[in-house]
This record gives C-alpha cells, sequence and structure tokens, in this order.
C-alpha cells in the first residue's frame, strides 16, 4: 500500500494533466462515482459531518491496524471531494492518518475554486476523518 504523501502526490499529478477547471471538476465527479460506499445502515445523524451545506456520511473501521473509510454525499462535486480525501487516508494507520499534512488541496487548487460554504464543508470533512484517526489511535495505544 502506497503512503499517504505517495498518494497525495499522485493526486496532485492527476490534476495537474488537466488545463481548466470544468475538466477539473468533471475528473472531481468521476472519482466521486468510484467512491466505496457507506453501508444505509450508517446514512444517519451520528455520520453526517458538521459544517458540510450537503449531506456528507462518513463511518470509519479498524481492519488489522489499518482505518477504512466509506462515505456519501447528496451532492455529485462534495461526493468527489470527500472521495479525494479517502483515497489519501484510507486503508492507512491512525497515526500515519493524524501526522499527514493536506498541503495536496491547496496544490490541486481545490480551496480556491470552492464555494465559501463548499470550502468550509472540505476543512469540516478532513477534521473529521482526523477525529476518527484520533479515536482509533487512542484504541490501539
Amino acid at each position: 500500500m502506497s503512503s499517504i504523501p505517495e498518494i497525495q502526490k499522485e493526486i496532485v499529478e492527476e490534476f495537474s494533466m488537466f488545463d481548466d477547471w470544468m475538466q477539473r471538476y468533471e475528473y472531481m465527479i468521476e472519482l466521486g462515482k468510484s467512491l466505496p460506499l457507506i453501508k444505509e445502515e450508517y446514512k444517519t445523524e451520528d455520520h453526517i459531518i458538521k459544517g458540510c451545506q450537503s449531506k456528507v456520511w462518513v463511518h470509519a473501521e479498524l481492519e488489522g491496524d489499518e482505518l477504512v473509510f466509506t462515505a456519501d454525499s447528496d451532492a455529485i462535486i462534495t461526493k468527489g471531494i470527500i472521495a479525494i480525501l479517502i483515497r489519501a487516508f484510507s486503508h492507512q494507520k491512525p497515526q500515519d492518518i493524524i501526522d499527514a499534512d493536506t498541503k495536496f488541496i491547496d496544490e490541486i487548487g481545490l480551496k480556491e475554486h470552492l464555494s465559501p460554504t463548499r470550502a468550509n464543508g472540505l476543512v469540516s470533512m478532513i477534521k473529521q476523518l482526523k477525529l476518527y484517526a484520533v479515536a482509533y489511535q487512542t484504541q490501539l495505544n
């Protein structure tokens, strides 16, 4: 399995292949279609990410010593955003997720091309994934 920085570098390289933001949005929508979907039983208030304009559900489970995320959203762009984050952080050790930086988001220019509410939602998604990592790391200690 690739490390978080390696995956983030791949994502930056993929986004750099596109000339404009319309193509990047289309790519994000495609990524959203490949998202490991959350089970219906986890589409509850407990799993909704607070601070997102659209509904985003995220579930985390520990498999061995790695955290595996599943998610869904009722909005296609948001689904693409969470798909990018899950690709970077799923199947990683909780401590690696906690320690990971998210500058790859700035490198692909995502924040500046989102509405302020979507940008806030992005920050909330990252925060929630890291909170799951902290919770599971605590269990492992």
